[in-house]
């Protein structure tokens, strides 16, 4: 594989050469917000080392420019866990977020809710998660730097802005732990008995692996589950990829507008 470096520069040479200040990467339901982008969108397949995600509702596409006046770069895809087995699918595409100048990612994802306050169509800003897949992206790394502290990993920094862009659109965002399971089968009533248990406030199949790679590069880590149904056993709802697809947009249009005020905080 290329060094993200080299990827950078092919992204810098459609792009411009003006740093990016930022990364989001955006779960089901946030296409509009990527296409929002002044600047080029560039598919994965042209980006050497970049996943080729494959799940219905995302976007392969890099989107790099500007976004409520800051420069962004947009990934309006990910490579889960559960396409390929690798953990560190995404850790090619981050490291190029990175080289690109960036220091700060906003992950978003959807996800089942193990609390009745949180029902589907609404937002949860993680404050903490717990890795239920037994993996992790840095196995293999042969550096000392494979041992991430991740003890406020969810920037609280990043979190308090998040709670105020929130505040400021008149929209909740409670709090909670994400529990991450590999997937792609949904969970069964008793292993979300046993989240619950455990601590977890959602549950999902992403965005654990990429905030402990975020980590390892150095970025500060945000995220924020769009809540799209009720975990498994906790309502008469039929879980399916088909029902999250359809409730996804539900909840995207309030995490668009929190974004969208969050980025004019820090233009």
């Amino acid at each position: 594989m290329i060094p993200p470096e080299e990827t950078a520069a092919l992204i810098r040479a459609r792009a411009g050469d003006a740093p990016v200040h930022l990364g989001l990467i955006l779960g089901s339901g946030l296409a509009g917000l990527a296409q929002a982008v002044e600047g080029v969108a560039i598919p994965y397949a042209g980006l050497p080392g970049f996943p080729q995600a494959k799940v219905g509702g995302h976007d392969p596409q890099l989107y790099v420019g500007q976004l409520e006046g800051v420069r962004v770069a947009v990934f309006g895809a990910r490579e889960h866990y559960y396409e390929h087995g690798n953990p560190a699918a995404m850790r090619h595409a981050l490291a190029t977020l990175r080289a690109l100048g960036a220091r700060e990612l906003i992950l978003t994802n959807a996800a089942g809710s193990l609390r009745a306050d949180i029902p589907p169509g609404d937002l949860m800003l993680i404050s903490d998660h717990i890795n239920m897949g037994g993996l992790n992206p840095l196995i293999g790394e042969p550096t000392d730097a494979r041992f991430v502290p991740m003890t406020d990993a969810h920037s609280p920094r990043l979190r308090a802005a998040l709670r105020a862009a929130a505040e400021a659109e008149a929209i909740p965002l409670p709090e909670g732990t994400y529990a991450w399971v590999s997937g792609p089968s949904f969970e069964t009533p008793a292993e979300i008995r046993m989240l619950h248990r455990l601590g977890a406030d959602a549950v999902g199949m992403s965005t654990v692996p990429e905030v402990i790679l975020a980590r390892f590069l150095g970025l500060e880590v945000a995220a924020i589950s769009t809540i799209t149904n009720m975990a498994a056993g906790l309502s008469d709802e039929a879980i399916s990829h088909d029902h999250t697809r359809a409730m996804a947009p539900l909840g995207a249009t309030k995490l668009e507008r929190i974004l969208r005020r969050f980025l004019q905080a820090r233009a």
